[in-house]
């Protein structure tokens, strides 16, 4: 009538008797899914007194208040009144306050009255401030980011004839 009951027995527990996925030596980042999403880190700022020669890249942000000889890659590029860039920058958002010798590309880019740029800007959006010094060139582009834009192609080489 009654039978004893496989619970309270000692064995293998009951996870132990589920079907478990197979150990690879693959990546394991499919496996994992954040339960929230992660607080943005905050910008990397480069001081007043540091002077970077080569390039930055990053997915971040960075706000610049020394001098950098080199090209700059961010999310978002914050250039204080004290910097000095010398190189490209590609950002998506470009904020600047103080001077910057090279080309300037980005989704959005502000010149506030305390910039100063020599080079050309190419731009999805731009606001230029009363008082910002600038001389280049200005040109709207759909995708300013992409490295095909504005530049000129040089011509194809000639090719040598057999004669």
């Amino acid at each position: 009538m009654f039978s004893k009951s496989k619970i309270n027995e000692p064995g293998p527990k009951a996870e132990d008797t589920a079907v478990k996925p197979a150990v690879s030596d693959a990546p394991r980042s499919t496996e994992f899914k954040p339960t929230a999403p992660k607080a943005k880190p905050p910008a990397s700022v480069l001081s007043s007194d540091l002077h970077i020669t080569g390039n930055i890249k990053t997915t971040g942000d960075i706000q610049v208040e020394g001098t950098i000889e080199g090209d700059i890659r961010a999310h978002l590029l914050t250039v204080g009144e004290s910097a000095t860039i010398k190189g490209e920058i590609v950002a998506d958002d470009v904020v600047i306050n103080g001077r910057i010798v090279g080309r300037v590309r980005g989704l959005k880019v502000r010149l506030t009255a305390t910039a100063r740029v020599e080079g050309d800007i190419i731009h999805k959006t731009i606001a230029i401030e009363s008082g910002a010094h600038f001389e280049g060139s200005v040109q709207r582009a759909d995708d300013p980011l992409s490295t095909g834009k504005g530049k000129v192609a040089a011509p194809p080489a000639a090719e040598p004839t057999a004669g």
